[in-house]
């Protein structure tokens, strides 16, 4: 009688963090790195006063050419869940953040839009039914503080409205992120359709807004054009499809603590390109929130085994 073949065990960990998940999160983050570049492109390529419609030119031309290349279209009850996932991620998100920035200084939008990791943790529990989590919620209000000690300058003031933009987009993008991981993917559709159906469906959201908000569009020069091609083939389409396929691969603690990279990132090109300095307080930030980070990406403490006694 032969014996049983012994049981496959999971890869080895890479600094604790599950090695099968490390490629997909490494290509997950790219996403977020990418979003991090959008005060860059706006500030010094877009022309100004047009906000809403860099939104609409990062959503809807990229998921039409998804639509057009994959031929995918949504079955059943996924035309209903594809609209409100591309609402709750993209078509929502946008207006509030641009509104958010309009009546906040930029830390401190920055800081609230940190909120979402916390906001993640809560929804799990009840969307996901997942146990509430002391761990995430502590990680999470550090990266919150390290995101905050980066980005928020001596001179911030606050806003009722724009706090409230600020911390709606942050849940917004937080309930999409959860229901996306709650639905996964329908069978039949690969990550590239299933970001088209949302960027069409975010951008369908945002068109009647821009032109009620905006009006015409404005007039594009060459850099203009550069950096609008950046924010929908990059900052849209590509970046999308990442995320997308991050969210319903990885484990959900994971993905929430990524988009904190955002801030650092743009901070960081605003100490290289635009001469920003940082001192002592924003490298303790820095510390914080790429230690949250880390963090969200190792799996939970286990208890260990209790030896019965003979």
């Amino acid at each position: 009688m032969t014996s049983p073949a012994p049981r496959r065990l999971p890869g080895p960990a890479v600094g604790g963090v599950p090695r099968a998940h490390l490629p997909r999160t490494v290509l997950t983050s790219l996403t977020p790195i990418a979003w991090g570049t959008t005060y860059l492109v706006t500030t010094e390529l877009l022309p100004p006063g047009h906000p809403l419609f860099a939104g609409l030119l990062r959503a809807l031309p990229g998921g039409l050419a998804a639509l057009a290349f994959t031929r995918t279209l949504p079955r059943g009850r996924w035309w209903g869940r594809a609209g409100a996932l591309g609402v709750l991620n993209i078509g929502l998100p946008f207006p509030l953040l641009f509104l958010a920035a309009e009546r906040l200084p930029g830390g401190v939008a920055a800081t609230l839009a940190a909120a979402q990791p916390l906001l993640i943790a809560l929804l799990a529990v009840a969307v996901l039914r997942e146990a509430l989590s002391a761990r995430r919620l502590a990680w999470g209000l550090i990266g919150m503080a390290g995101v905050g000690l980066v980005v928020i300058g001596p001179s911030a003031a606050f806003d009722d409205v724009g706090i409230l933009a600020a911390l709606g987009s942050a849940a917004s993008m937080a309930l999409g992120i959860t229901l996306t991981k709650r639905w996964g993917r329908p069978p039949g559709a690969g990550p590239t359709a299933f970001a088209g159906w949302q960027l069409t469906a975010g951008g369908l959201f945002l068109l009647p807004l821009t032109l009620l908000a905006e009006g015409a569009p404005p007039a594009i020069d060459p850099t203009a054009a550069l950096g609008y091609l950046w924010m929908g083939l990059v900052g849209g389409l590509i970046s999308y499809v990442l995320w997308f396929r991050g969210i319903t691969t990885l484990p959900v603690a994971s993905v929430a603590v990524l988009p904190l990279l955002s801030p650092l990132v743009a901070a960081t090109l605003g100490a290289l390109v635009l001469g920003q300095t940082f001192g002592p307080v924003q490298l303790l930030g820095f510390g914080l929130a790429l230690a949250a980070i880390v963090a969200g990406q190792l799996p939970a403490p286990t208890s260990a085994p209790t030896r019965s006694r003979g």
